[in-house]
């Protein structure tokens, strides 16, 4: 071979850096050991995350519940902001607080972390946010991946994803068997957009009304990128202390596809739920979207969640208990509809909103 020929082919000259993939899992550890239960067993590093399932004998019948999400294009925010803390606290927010809508008891996550080039600092800091947000919703973060596609992604470009895994008992499974004419509908506030709709705030901030993320909004109190980027509401814990203190029949969680959709999942057949725009306010940014871009109400309602981030399905005579539990932990919460019998006007099966805003 010429001596002038070209080195040899390597994974490194492909773009892949297994030595940074190996600094970032060392610079992560810290704090994904904060993030545990009893129940974890084995540390960061093994082939698969392992977990005690002998803590399901103290259940007659568990059903186990699970659920995978990530946190769509809000990632953009978080890229062009240079900020990756706070991503992982909205995947495992939108994680478990799908879980805890059946009911079930959060236990372990796991995360995929998709990267253009690994940056050892910036995986640690987005599973930094993963292990806060599930210390908050009182599970263990079990195991994950870090993956380095140079070529599919550019060089600051990721996604992330994540899986999680619950217990519930068969009799206490909540759900749309248990919802109840009569039913009082509670709201529980939002943290802002969640993540969900940031395709359409992206479009309307960024390329119709063309602003900037350091552009400072007065009705915001703060930037545009700050409101953006601010963190999921993780309910997790709350609505687990909802059931211990107050009969719940059922939870939604207020994702893709709005307010009365999500809600609608948990109304049976025979049954209509109505939510009464009256009861809040949403917050400024669903307003200033739908200025910005000219979006239509029924538009905002159906990507965004005009401020509610969960809804609680319960009696009547449960929602003076419901309501103060909520506020003892720091939930904002109110009576914001009702389930009655469907007929005229009052469709089978699903929800609707009345009325207007408050003003």
């Amino acid at each position: 071979m010429s001596e002038n020929a070209p080195p040899g082919a390597s994974y490194a000259a492909a773009g892949v850096d297994i030595e940074a993939g190996d600094t970032a899992v060392e610079l992560m550890k810290k704090w994904v050991a904060k993030a545990q239960r009893p129940e974890s067993v084995g540390a960061l590093g093994g082939f698969a995350g392992l977990f005690d399932a002998s803590a399901l004998l103290r259940y007659r019948r568990p059903l186990l519940a699970s659920a995978t999400d990530g946190v769509g294009t809000k990632v953009v925010i978080a890229q062009r902001m240079d900020v990756h803390d706070t991503i992982g606290h909205d995947l495992v927010a939108m994680v478990v607080d799908d879980l805890v809508v059946c009911g079930a008891e959060p236990l372990f996550m796991t995360d995929y972390i998709c990267v253009g080039k690994v940056r050892p600092e910036r995986v640690a800091s987005i599973v930094k946010g993963i292990a806060e947000g599930c210390v908050l919703a009182g599970c263990a973060l079990v195991g994950g991946e870090t993956a380095e596609h140079p070529g599919l992604l550019g060089p600051d470009e990721y996604d992330v994803a994540g899986a999680g895994t619950g217990v519930v008992e068969a009799d206490r499974l909540l759900g749309a068997e248990r919802v109840r004419a009569g039913d009082a509908v509670i709201a529980m506030a939002s943290s802002g957009l969640h993540s969900n709709g940031y395709s359409l705030v992206r479009h309307v901030f960024f390329d119709l009304a063309g602003l900037t993320l350091d552009r400072h909004v007065p009705e915001f109190g703060r930037t545009l990128g700050e409101e953006l980027i601010e963190p999921t509401r993780i309910y997790s814990l709350d609505c687990l202390a909802l059931i211990e203190a107050a009969e719940v029949h059922a939870f939604a969680h207020v994702t893709g596809g709005g307010l009365a959709a999500n809600l609608a999942r948990v109304i049976p057949e025979g049954l209509h739920a109505t939510v009464e725009r009256a009861t809040w306010t949403p917050p400024p940014v669903f307003g200033a979207v739908g200025a910005a871009g000219r979006v239509a109400r029924e538009e905002l309602e159906r990507t965004l969640n005009m401020g509610v981030g969960m809804f609680a399905v319960v009696p009547p005579d449960a929602v003076p208990a419901a309501l103060a539990t909520l506020a003892d932990r720091g939930v904002p919460a109110w009576v914001a509809g009702e389930v009655t019998e469907a007929g005229p006007g009052r469709p089978d099966g699903q929800a609707a909103l009345t009325g207007d805003h408050a003003a």
